[in-house]
């Protein structure tokens, strides 16, 4: 199968180009590296020995997408290129919905005109809101979102669960992420961030290389063990895998699902800066400072429907997490750049 893959420069898309080249996937890349280098693409070669088919457009950019697919026999698309920063999202919200949905509708138009009705969307645990139970299953009803990226997410699922049922030759997927740190166990690839990074991870690698002064921990009063917000941090190469394991069911004509993917257990702010620190040696300065706009207390999954359905468990630990996350920063102080 050939596999068109929006974002495929990015942190996820990277990793996940990985292990589709690993599991014998024919994989083309489209990327606006708006957000992104195309220099993560020859590590990813590097990684797997296999040359990674890149093509510079713009999922909103028809003409140059209709081109894609006429020149590429494409079977399924996973789709990660958007805008995905939650805070920035509230201040740019029309480029948000904009990047992210219109984006989307042509992405899909351009699909179906070439007979391709097999997608996989990357999705997120924000759809579920402030969650009325937690952990979250997949059953757990869609909360109002606390921000335009969330809603963006939540539109497209429902857009996308809407062309399935109008039309029962599609096969969506839809994978709800938690959050996702680490890197490539390599040190080769890994999140690069333009600018300053909005992901907890990727700040305390920077403050760890020297980058950033101290990391900022926004709120110690929410309801949780320790006052910090606790979230379901997953290792991105099990993230990765699951796109396989997804991209296998897709196979098996899978017309729609969903399915969150996560480890299962919290860990707050506070936790991520201690076992960093006992993963890597380095000491990490914090300044707690109010709380983020958007922001909920607790986040964390129940992935009891992926085993089941996909027999896929996340495989790494939060100290691998740390540690692969600290390697590839450690190698590349400057992302990408040289």
């Amino acid at each position: 199968m050939k596999i068109l893959v929006t974002g495929g420069a990015g942190f996820i898309g990277s990793h996940t180009v990985v292990e589709l080249q690993n599991a014998g996937y024919d994989v083309v890349v489209v990327d606006n590296l708006c957000n992104s280098s195309e220099k993560s693409l020859e590590r990813v070669a590097a990684i797997t020995g296999k040359r990674v088919p890149f093509y510079k457009a713009d999922i909103l950019d028809r003409d140059a997408m209709n081109k894609i697919f006429d020149k590429e026999a494409v079977d399924a698309v996973i789709h990660f290129a958007g805008l995905k920063a939650v805070g920035e999202s509230t201040q740019k919200p029309w480029e948000y919905y904009e990047n992210n949905v219109a984006g989307t509708l042509t992405l899909v138009d351009v699909m179906r005109k070439h007979g391709v009705k097999n997608i996989i969307f990357s999705s997120s645990s924000t759809v579920y809101g402030d969650p009325q139970t937690i952990p979250i299953t997949e059953d757990c009803p869609k909360g109002v979102c606390t921000n335009p990226y969330g809603w963006t997410k939540s539109m497209l699922e429902q857009i996308l669960m809407d062309i399935q049922k109008a039309d029962n030759e599609w096969n969506v997927i839809l994978l709800r992420y938690f959050n996702p740190i680490g890197a490539h166990p390599s040190g080769t690839i890994g999140e690069n961030p333009n600018g300053i990074p909005n992901n907890l991870m990727p700040y305390i690698t920077q403050v760890a290389v020297g980058k950033l002064k101290e990391l900022g921990v926004f709120g110690d009063d929410y309801d949780t063990p320790d006052g910090t917000g606790v979230r379901d941090y997953i290792h991105v190469v099990d993230l990765a895998i699951g796109h396989v394991k997804a991209l296998q069911k897709i196979e098996e004509k899978a017309g729609l699902k969903i399915y969150n993917l996560g480890t299962g257990v919290g860990y707050s702010v506070l936790d991520i800066v201690k076992n960093f620190e006992e993963a890597t040696g380095v000491k990490i300065p914090y300044v707690i400072k109010p709380r983020r706009a958007g922001d909920i207390a607790m986040n964390y999954s129940d992935a009891t429907k992926a085993k089941e359905e996909l027999g896929w468990v996340a495989q790494y630990g939060i100290k691998e997490m740390c540690a692969d996350s600290w390697r590839w920063q450690k190698n590349n102080p400057n992302g990408y750049e040289e």
